[in-house]
């Protein structure tokens, strides 16, 4: 029996109420959003330039956002949203961009209309192409990609440059050029949330970061407010690594971790998190390591 494809899964499961994916920054971490029992995850583009040591400014290549795909997709199996950034170019790079995204085993990807190089959707000095130009690539990506049920997301970044009514309008033009779901960027109350699914109805994603312009809103509450989709993209990565730099310091002052081993994943932990069962020669320290 052929599974479903992961666009599937996803239409499926949002057709039955707002599904929540918290950001997954690597494999192991997407295991763990699988374990503990989410039907789907997010790889954003700021996380993954962030663990490579770069800003969120478009830096990561097509090439390596794919391997990503493929290594949080096969760890959790999981239905998979993937930011897109700009598309990694105009129309002709938005093409590839769809179906490489779905070979690597994404079941949704999302492209917003800024200009390259953008910056995080939170930040002033963003430049938006005209709506035009993004309606294009929409339905480049629509036209494109391989299979009907692979979800495109439009993104517009308007509300922190136009303004609101802007953002809206601009929403609805993408609909029409064959957005299956929208993402509002950088709202900043529930009535703007609101305000948006009045205007611009149909599928619609809400992104719940922290730090930014949006303020802290249950799942729950966004479900009411008319939002199938809730991305946590950097909340994961921002926790482990509150933690890392708190673990250091503390390394670096005292030269033991000791009263923090509460605080770690055990090996046990590990373990049963990979699905691994280790041989008896890995219970004692010396066993040789076998050819």
């Amino acid at each position: 029996m052929i599974a479903p494809h992961p666009g599937r899964r996803l239409r499926d499961r949002l057709a039955q109420g707002t599904v929540v994916a918290p950001g997954a920054f690597n494999a192991l971490v997407a295991r763990a959003v699988a374990a503990t029992g989410f039907e789907a995850c997010y790889i954003s583009g700021a996380a993954t330039a962030n663990t490579c040591g770069y800003p969120d400014v478009g830096l990561i290549t097509l090439t390596e956002m794919c391997r990503s795909i493929r290594e949080i997709t096969q760890a959790c199996g999981l239905a998979t949203i993937v930011d897109a950034d700009t598309g990694y170019g105009e129309v002709e790079s938005v093409m590839r961009t769809v179906v490489e995204y779905e070979r690597a085993g994404a079941a949704a990807l999302h492209i917003e209309d800024q200009v390259f190089p953008k910056r995080c959707g939170h930040l002033e000095g963003k430049t938006l192409i005209p709506a035009g130009d993004m309606a294009e690539k929409v339905a480049a990506a629509c036209e494109h990609r391989l299979d009907k049920d692979f979800i495109v997301i439009a993104r517009t970044d308007a509300r922190g440059v136009t303004g609101i009514e802007d953002a809206i309008n601009r929403a609805n033009i993408y609909r029409e050029a064959g957005a299956d779901m929208i993402f509002p960027e950088g709202l900043e109350s529930e009535r703007e949330f609101a305000d948006f699914a009045q205007g611009s109805p149909g599928l619609l994603l809400a992104n719940m970061t922290e730090f930014g312009k949006t303020p802290d809103i249950p799942a729950a509450r966004f479900a009411e407010l008319g939002y199938q989709l809730v991305i946590y993209p950097l909340s994961m990565l921002r926790l482990a690594m509150g933690e890392v730099m708190r673990c250091l310091n503390q390394l670096k002052q005292q030269g033991t971790m000791a009263g923090l081993l509460d605080r770690m994943q055990t090996r046990a932990e590990l373990y049963e998190l990979l699905g691994y069962k280790p041989g008896k020669e890995w219970d004692y320290p010396n066993t040789p390591v076998r050819a």
